[in-house]
């Protein structure tokens, strides 16, 4: 799986993604983000642990704490890619545009609806 494949399959879940959006406040434990969701401790580190493989997470050692902290980088490769996608699909709805107003230019003017 490259990374591009973990990134979107970690974001396929709501609960990772609610995760993620928890940590973009700011580094938490696992106990912390925990508490909002219906599920156990160990639920929430396995969702953890599919963030943390897919380089959208990471740990840090502090005495006994372990919070956990959001990484943005494999986050901007994502939304490279959708970029790409975006800018070509805009261009053909561009395209697209441009045909429709040629066509509408072309209808007799009875014909046009008001």
């Amino acid at each position: 799986m490259t990374s591009l494949d973990a990134t979107f399959a970690a974001l396929a879940d709501p609960t990772r993604r609610a995760i993620l959006m928890r940590l973009a406040r700011g580094d938490a434990t696992v106990m912390s983000l925990a508490k909002p969701f219906k599920m156990s401790q160990p639920a929430i580190s396995q969702h953890l642990k599919v963030l943390a493989e897919a380089g959208l997470v990471s740990t840090t050692v502090r005495g006994q704490e372990r919070p956990r902290r959001l990484e943005t980088a494999p986050l901007a490769r994502a939304i490279d890619w959708i970029e790409k996608y975006r800018q070509m699909w805009e261009k053909r709805y561009q395209v697209l545009d441009g045909l429709l107003e040629e066509l509408q230019a072309m209808k007799p003017k009875g014909d046009q609806k008001k």
